[in-house]
């Protein structure tokens, strides 16, 4: 199984990177391609499959900060192999130009053809590795403006910075830049860091109660080092950290965390890099970080065993045949000193919704709040730039219909979403007690830890 063609398209279709390794298929697919995708999304309002057949030829794609991926062959190779094989890719490209942009990509374009000619060989994929491919790559990134932008550049932001802090674009250098770099200019400027990431996605279903229905929690710590020498690490987790089936597990760890002081998840896995003899015992993970940015362990968590960041209570009222008014309010249950970023709440509304006239209560704890309607899509969007915890907020939706509705009409509204991003909490309660560099000699290396938690599926049934 071989691939034919690789390239890098961009989000108008240009085409950025392009490489024919076997000169079996025509140049001209890739604008088949791109005009198959603009058609899916015109006819269906969606994105084209990952993996599509046109005219005896296969494409496969990912599509990344809004640039696409994609593989060609005529050989039936696994779609799974393929995706994977594009998700490395990104990754290497990532690792190498330090952050996945149209910019990057341009400006590192001749890195990038020599990440390909080690990766992939007649079309066979050789090395995907980061660590393995490093010894091979002989050009250097070049920084471009989004890495090296301070924290004083102009436009919005969401976080504000204190002297303990760090930019979130901190993490977005190459990895050549790791600790001293060999043959660089200014290398012994370079800082050793290390930056631990716990992103939480939640998924929860609540009725029009406000009751949870189901829930779940899919975690990762992702960490990326510029550690010079490449030196062994201990990171230590809750101590009460409970997994289901492991010793240890009874019945107090089916109490919610928040209740009992004790932290439950369903499974875990880990990096092959990661030693797991302290790790049933005291929780502790001892490891040498590879180069590049790597996943270093995932768990996921279900059940009622952690509370919900926001909940949703939807009220429904038929005013009229021709009226409906609906209410929500939305609660952050998160502690008063954090908040919920770019929340934004899409409200579907009935099919002969023919106008919307919505009104935002005056109310604090809430910053950059507006509303609009959508006719095209018919769904309200509310949106709150600043959602602070503690508080409640609440919209009211007056509806006018075209046609004459009865009871009924109240399920063709919704369910209610709900999106997010809170800075610096996990609802799981997964924390990080410590972070240790084993070595004997004097090593001080600067440690940046975040959490992160986004909505991945946070929807409320009417």
């Amino acid at each position: 199984m071989s691939f034919s063609q690789f390239y890098v398209l961009s989000p108008r279709g240009d085409t950025i990177i392009y490489r024919d390794f076997r000169h079996d298929v025509s140049k001209s697919t890739v604008e088949i391609f791109f005009r198959n995708c603009k058609f899916w999304m015109g006819k269906n309002n969606q994105e084209a499959p990952p993996v599509f057949n046109l005219d005896g030829i296969n494409y496969l794609y990912l599509k990344k900060n809004g640039l696409y991926f994609v593989f060609t062959t005529r050989d039936n190779v696994s779609p799974a192999l393929g995706i994977e094989l594009l998700t490395r890719l990104t990754k290497l490209f990532k690792d190498y130009a330090g952050v996945l942009s149209e910019e990057s990509i341009r400006t590192n374009f001749i890195l990038i053809y020599e990440l390909l000619d080690e990766v992939i060989d007649f079309g066979y994929p050789q090395l995907t590795n980061t660590e393995s491919i490093k010894r091979f790559v002989f050009n250097t990134p070049i920084v471009t403006k989004t890495q090296t932008s301070s924290s004083s550049s102009s436009g919005p932001k969401l976080f504000d910075l204190n002297p303990k802090t760090t930019p979130s674009t901190s993490v977005d250098k190459p990895i050549a830049f790791a600790g001293s770099l060999a043959g660089s200019k200014g290398s012994a400027k370079q800082k050793n860091e290390i930056f631990v990431d716990i992103y939480e996605r939640i998924s929860i279903t609540f009725n029009s109660n406000g009751l949870i229905l189901n829930a779940n929690i899919d975690g990762t710590i992702q960490m990326k080092s510029y550690l010079a020498g490449n030196p062994e690490l201990r990171l230590a987790l809750n101590e009460d950290l409970i997994v289901k089936g492991s010793s240890g597990s009874s019945s107090a760890s089916r109490v919610p965390h928040y209740a009992a002081g004790v932290v439950e998840v369903d499974d875990v896995n880990f990096h092959e890099c990661a030693k797991l003899g302290d790790f049933d015992t005291h929780r502790i993970l001892s490891f040498q970080p590879p180069e590049g940015e790597f996943v270093l362990m995932n768990y996921r968590i279900t059940g009622d065993t952690f509370r919900p960041p926001f909940r949703m209570y939807p009220f429904f009222e038929l005013v009229s045949p021709y009226k409906v008014e609906l209410i929500v309010k939305v609660r952050a249950d998160i502690p008063d000193a954090n908040y919920g970023g770019n929340v934004l709440l899409t409200i579907p509304m009935p099919k002969s919704t023919s106008s919307v006239v919505a009104e935002l209560p005056v109310s604090v704890g809430a910053a950059g709040q507006s509303w609009e309607y959508d006719a095209k899509e018919r769904r309200v969007l509310w949106k709150i730039k600043k959602f602070q915890g503690g508080t409640e907020q609440s919209i009211r939706c007056r509806v006018t219909l075209s046609t004459a509705a009865s009871a009924a009409v109240r399920k063709e509204i919704g369910p209610l979403a709900l999106n997010f991003e809170i800075p610096m909490y996990n609802p799981s309660g997964v924390q990080v007690r410590y972070l240790r560099i084993l070595e004997n000699k004097n090593y001080n290396p600067y440690r940046w830890v975040r959490y992160v938690t986004r909505s991945q599926s946070y929807v409320c049934r009417l």
